[in-house]
């Protein structure tokens, strides 16, 4: 089994946790939590936001 990373904040996560979201347009989405992706949902960036691992390393 392969490790999936999130979609949005770049954590890996283990096999058989998370959750899978798939448009319309065939295109996957991993998320390791609500968090984020409601985050997601709201049209957030991750590196406008402080908790995602993403905006520490461009910074």
């Amino acid at each position: 089994m392969e490790r999936k990373t999130c979609s949005f904040c770049a954590r890996r996560m283990e096999p058989g946790t998370g959750k899978l979201l798939v448009k319309r347009d065939g295109s996957l989405f991993y998320f390791c939590s609500s968090k984020c992706e409601k985050n997601h949902a709201l049209g957030r960036t991750p590196r406008k936001v402080t908790w995602v691992r993403k905006a520490m390393k461009e910074t």
